[in-house]
């Protein structure tokens, strides 16, 4: 009986996709005596059989499995899965066998090493490009909420596309893009991993722009205090491409927060400004007492006094931003100098919305003189 041999080739092959592209080449194999089963059960018909192949020599060999048995009707029934006692201990070495023991044999036909060639390529080819999208994926899901450097490659209706590498694209949705940005072919951009899925056409990669979380890798990267821990972010609310407001602390008092992400001469915010395409950025220290921070982060606008109202049930028609069903809204109102009320209150009202973002509360500005007069007829109505 001829052993049959797949191409050597074959053999190169596995020794070269395990050096350069990382895939194992006991995974191959085993895929490879996966597809040598299906091909001979389809074209001889049996269904109990193993097949062997040697990486070394590229040989062959498929073995039928019999279960010994003294049930001759069993037998009879389906010689290719049982065979009887006295007919296992006839063959060499068989005088050890007994009722329930597992015999191999081998049954390798002659013309069986076209038959692998031909059915074997096409199925460890699909193996091997399961694998290797198993590898980019698992790859870039360690990119997942970080920030990685890209290529513009193309665009379409729903997406801007950016060649991050390995043959891998990462789709940039309409939201997901700085309105003040314009993107061409060939651009190099910093992105943010927002999701990373596994498709069976290959990894979906999605990347933003516009995320928080790339500003807050950002400040990482560029102030060092922040990635060791010394400065922390407590919060960013962020209109991309347009103003942020970052709120950060320090856990060691000889630090300046605001001072440390600035940086000399402004050099550490500025990149972080110019890598954005010019967004400004407020940098406001985040202090326990919310007065303190509500106030802080209203600048550059100078607050005179904040007014906590009594916590109330968001109404069904009117809800915050950050609150949620269920929950009570928290809102203050904030009395500023009569000179800075649209300061405070800023470019079709941006200053307080990010502020109130920043702080998680609902914010009321009012001028000092139109708190006054609030407060004179509330006491003439209480006179009354």
């Amino acid at each position: 009986m001829s052993k049959p041999k797949i191409n050597t080739e074959m053999i190169g092959a596995l020794d070269y996709l395990e050096k350069e592209k990382g895939i194992k080449k006991e995974i191959v194999i085993e895929a490879l005596e996966q597809a040598l089963e299906s091909a001979y059960k389809q074209n001889y018909g049996d269904k109990n059989v193993e097949v062997e192949f040697n990486s070394l020599t590229g040989n062959i060999k498929v073995y039928a499995v019999k279960t010994i048995t003294d049930d001759e009707e069993a037998v009879e029934a389906d010689s290719n899965e049982f065979m009887s006692l006295a007919d296992a201990r006839k063959l060499p070495h068989g005088q050890g066998y007994d009722i329930g023991d597992e015999i191999r044999e081998e049954v390798t036909p002659r013309d069986f090493g076209r038959i692998a060639a031909q059915t074997a390529k096409q199925v460890v080819m699909q193996r091997l490009r399961e694998e290797e999208r198993k590898i980019i994926y698992d790859k870039y899901k360690t990119y997942e909420n970080e920030i990685i450097t890209g290529e513009v490659s193309r665009e379409d209706k729903r997406f801007t596309y950016v060649d991050l590498g390995d043959g891998v694209e990462g789709a940039m949705g309409f939201r997901d893009k700085m309105p003040n940005e314009h993107y061409h072919v060939h651009d190099r951009i910093q992105v943010y991993v927002t999701k990373v899925n596994d498709d069976r056409r290959g990894p979906q990669i999605f990347v933003s722009r516009t995320a928080p979380e790339l500003l807050k890798r950002l400040f990482e990267r560029e102030v060092p205090e922040i990635k060791d821990g010394t400065v922390l972010i407590e919060n960013i609310a962020r209109e991309a491409g347009d103003r942020a407001k970052v709120a950060v602390y320090s856990n060691d008092p000889n630090v300046d927060p605001v001072g440390t992400c600035v940086g000399p001469r402004g050099s550490r915010v500025q990149a972080i400004v110019n890598e954005l395409d010019g967004e400004n950025m407020d940098i406001v220290e985040y202090v326990k007492d919310p007065a303190k921070f509500i106030a802080n982060a209203l600048n550059p606008a100078e607050v005179l006094d904040v007014i906590f109202n009594e916590d109330k049930p968001a109404s069904e028609n009117e809800e915050s931003e950050e609150t949620t069903e269920g929950q009570t809204e928290r809102s203050c109102t904030v009395v500023v100098p009569d000179n800075q009320l649209s300061l405070a209150i800023g470019k079709r009202g941006q200053n307080a919305r990010l502020a109130a973002r920043l702080t998680k509360y609902k914010i009321d500005i009012k001028s000092e003189s139109e708190m006054a007069e609030n407060d004179q007829e509330s006491e003439e109505v209480a006179d009354s």
